[in-house]
């Protein structure tokens, strides 16, 4: 198994969170990125996925996201 292969496989393990909405969005994102995930970008992603489910959805539900958010366009890519 390459790194991408296995980049993907861990990014797609940290996406499966304990609420459903979550899992879609993030499950998502993954798949319409999955090409970019692979190669390397996006390498926020996985810092993101490291918060808790509560502050990920305020933040895609645009409730709690300060505009100067390191993760503002990635917030935005996961929305879109």
């Amino acid at each position: 198994m390459d790194q991408g292969s296995q980049r993907i496989n861990r990014l797609r393990w940290l996406c499966r969170r304990g609420m459903k909405e979550l899992d879609v969005l993030l499950e998502a994102f993954l798949e319409s990125q999955h090409d970019k995930l692979n190669s390397g970008e996006w390498p926020e992603f996985e810092t993101l996925l490291s918060h808790e489910d509560i502050v990920l959805w305020d933040w895609l539900q645009g409730k709690s996201l300060d505009q100067s958010d390191q993760h503002r366009q990635l917030i935005d890519a996961i929305r879109n």
